[in-house]
């Protein structure tokens, strides 16, 4: 009787060890930080600091929104 528990304990044990196998699969590997470093830029109005994907390129300035770009370099 005993040797049956083992073996169902064993059992449990491995399956438990292949589902999280199987769970680890599908998320993908960090290899590292998430985060990656942009380019600061200051808008040629206000002087905000903004990450540059963000930023209104314009006639050589950047700027943080359409309405400084519109009322131009200060």
């Amino acid at each position: 009787m005993l040797k049956i528990l083992l073996l169902i304990a064993i059992g449990f044990v491995v399956l438990a060890l292949f589902r999280a196998y199987q769970r680890s699969l599908g998320q993908p590997r960090t290899s590292g930080p998430a985060n990656t470093v942009e380019d600061m830029v200051k808008c040629a109005h206000c002087g905000v600091n903004l990450p540059r994907s963000e930023a209104i390129y314009s006639s050589g300035d950047f700027f943080c929104t359409p309405e400084h770009r519109q009322l131009g370099k200060k």
